[in-house]
Order: C-alpha cells, then sequence, then structure tokens
C-alpha cells in the first residue's frame, strides 16, 4: 500500500469510527428505552468505539468499502410493543448517522466561514476528514436501509412476515446469502453491485448546499 492509500484511510477513519459508533449506540440506547435491558447489560449504551467495532468488519469497510459493526442484540420478548419497537430500534441506526452527516456539514460549513480561506495544509486537511466522514453517515444511512438481510432495512420488511415463521426464516436466511454473494461478488470483480452512491452523492452535496457550504 503506496503512501497516498495510507493517507487517504487515515482521513476517513474518524468518520468510519464516527458513523459505526453513533449508530450501535443508537440501536443500543432505543432497545433499552423500548423495555429491554440487553443491550445495557452488554456495555453497549456508550459511545466508546471499542464495544461496537467488529475487527473484520472494520477491516472490510477500510478495504471493500462496506462493513459492519458488532450487531446490537436484544431480546423481543421484552419489548413493550414487539411490532413497532423492533422497527424503532431498526431504524435509530440509520436515522442516526443521517443526522450526523446533518450536524457534520453545518459544523464544515461554519468551519469554512470563521477560518480565513487560505491554502494552508491542516485547514485542507480537516475540511477533507469532514467530507469523508459527512459522506461516510449518508453511506451507512443508504446502506443500511436497504431491505436485505441482516441490514436494517430487512426488519422494517421482514417484521411484516412474523405471522408465517417457516416464510419469515426462509426469507431471512436466503436473503442473508443473497447479501453475502453481493459482497464477494463485488469483492472479487471489483464491480459495485450494489450502487448506492448515486443517492450518497445526492444527499451529501445536496445538504451541504442548503446550508451554505460551497
Amino acid at each position: 500500500m503506496d503512501n497516498f492509500d495510507i493517507v487517504r484511510i487515515l482521513k476517513f477513519l474518524p468518520g468510519i469510527v464516527l458513523g459505526l459508533t453513533v449508530h450501535e449506540f443508537c440501536h443500543a440506547w432505543v432497545a433499552h428505552k423500548c423495555g429491554d435491558s440487553t443491550s445495557k447489560d452488554q456495555g453497549r449504551i456508550t459511545l466508546n468505539p471499542l464495544k461496537h467495532i467488529d475487527l473484520l468488519g472494520f477491516i472490510m469497510l477500510i478495504v471493500a468499502g462496506f462493513g459492519w459493526a458488532k450487531p446490537v442484540q436484544f431480546n423481543e420478548e421484552n419489548l413493550r410493543n414487539p411490532k413497532y419497537d423492533v422497527m424503532k430500534i431498526a431504524v435509530a441506526g440509520p436515522l442516526s448517522n443521517a443526522v450526523t452527516a446533518m450536524i457534520l456539514s453545518i459544523l464544515l460549513s461554519i468551519y469554512t466561514v470563521i477560518i480565513p480561506a487560505y491554502p494552508g495544509q491542516i485547514l485542507q486537511i480537516i475540511s477533507e476528514v469532514f467530507l469523508y466522514a459527512i459522506y461516510i453517515n449518508w453511506g451507512l444511512f443508504i446502506f443500511n436501509l436497504i431491505p436485505i438481510p441482516p441490514l436494517d432495512g430487512s426488519h422494517l420488511l421482514l417484521n411484516q412476515f412474523k405471522k408465517f415463521p417457516v416464510l419469515y426464516n426462509n426469507i431471512y436466511k436466503y436473503g442473508s446469502y443473497v447479501f453475502l454473494a453481493l459482497i464477494l461478488a463485488t469483492v472479487v470483480t471489483k464491480i459495485n453491485l450494489l450502487p448506492i452512491w448515486p443517492a450518497i452523492r445526492f444527499l451529501g452535496e445536496g445538504f451541504l448546499s442548503i446550508v451554505g457550504y460551497h
């Protein structure tokens, strides 16, 4: 790996760590608020990245552009309203990434206004770290809403089939295989079979424009 790649990785590491940590923290926090203490008992209601990051998933996110964190566990039997609480827990992670991307966009816009615009390398690096973090969080938002198991979006879809256990289990089982196949095919062929970049760019550039970043 050449120096350019190393520098680039160092620039988007903060965004990855922040995005994954906030995502899983919000899953855990909402699960706890809905009545299940599993996440609290496992120490997942924290912003400590070490409690949330899965090493293999973290490496995959750096190398392949997508990855995963340690999934937050919860017991549906403890939830006050399982049918709706499961969906609340599922969307909490992606929505937290969208909110994080918006906050970072606002901060970046403010930063570029109050910091004198001159060709300083450190200032440029800070701006790039912000931009990477913004687009990474939009990416986590969109990617995790894809309705393929085990992504968060699948819970919104599969929750409608729990009255049919056999169908539910088959969709979850084979859906997970489909997702794994897409990942392996993307890694092997270098072809992005989950083309979400246009949506990420639309949201990223669109919100940055709204908050006055140029």
